[in-house]
């Protein structure tokens, strides 16, 4: 009986003890969380990468002010809201800079490509994302995209393309991504995509470049260049790339 009593008082002992630690760690916890909302402020903000934006139309996209909690603060929503705001930015890192500094860093587009359509030009980048409206008047230098119809086009989002052109679509966006990844954009004038049988492509103020649709462009622009090397640079005219077993053909002016 006395041993069962003295087992009892053990077991109540052990059951305090065990409750005294898990209020001692929420105590401490709390002191934390308390320590870090109370004090880690927004200090400073700084913006990086950007060309086409100033910092302080980053800063205000981002929807932070000075003495926002810096600890709670919710980078995916920030880099929402700069994404929703600002078109022509593609990516965005943000980090912490304890104690009160937040960090942004932004990627962004490259120079865009124009469709006409209905008197407005839809500027889209290279990746695909339609980043401004303008009216058809205003395209100025901007390299146009034509042969094709936008599905709905509306500043923020994919380029997309009524489903009759689907097969023009995924060229499209292939190619731009290849003509940026290998610094050659900045050299087309003009994409055509009204043929339905082969792709063509102003170029260099000199060339037009004919290309198959659903081709391994990188290798086909690696080819173009391999070309124009070889040509003299008062030389234009045709050059087709439209054959499967790398031939190129250079038809002068």
């Amino acid at each position: 009986m006395a041993r069962r009593r003295h087992s009892n008082r053990r077991h109540r002992r052990g059951s305090s003890g065990f409750l005294y630690k898990v209020l001692s760690m929420l105590v401490i916890c709390g002191a934390i969380i308390a320590a870090l909302t109370l004090f880690f402020r927004v200090g400073t903000i700084v913006v990086t990468g950007q060309e086409r934006y100033t910092e302080a139309e980053v800063i205000a996209a981002a929807g932070v002010e000075q003495d926002d909690n810096l600890f709670l603060l919710n980078k995916y929503a920030v880099a929402n809201n700069i994404l929703a705001e600002l078109p022509y930015i593609e990516e965005i890192r943000i980090n912490r800079k304890w104690p009160d500094a937040l960090l942004i860093d932004v990627k962004e587009s490259g120079e865009p490509l124009a469709v006409i359509q209905d008197g407005f030009a839809w500027l889209v980048s290279p990746s695909g994302k339609i980043v401004e409206q303008r009216s058809a008047s205003e395209v100025g230098e901007c390299p146009v995209i034509s042969g094709c119809q936008l599905l709905a086009p509306t500043v923020g989002t994919p380029l997309a393309l009524a489903t009759e052109y689907a097969t023009q679509q995924q060229s499209l966006l292939e190619l731009l991504d290849a003509l940026e990844s290998a610094g050659m954009l900045d050299q087309v004038e003009g994409i055509h995509l009204e043929d339905l049988s082969v792709l063509v492509m102003d170029y260099g103020g000199r060339f037009s470049v004919e290309m198959p649709y659903g081709a391994d462009y990188p290798r086909k622009l690696r080819a173009l260049q391999a070309v124009i090397d070889n040509l003299e640079t008062n030389q234009t005219g045709t050059i087709q790339l439209t054959w499967d077993n790398g031939e190129v053909h250079f038809i002068e002016d």
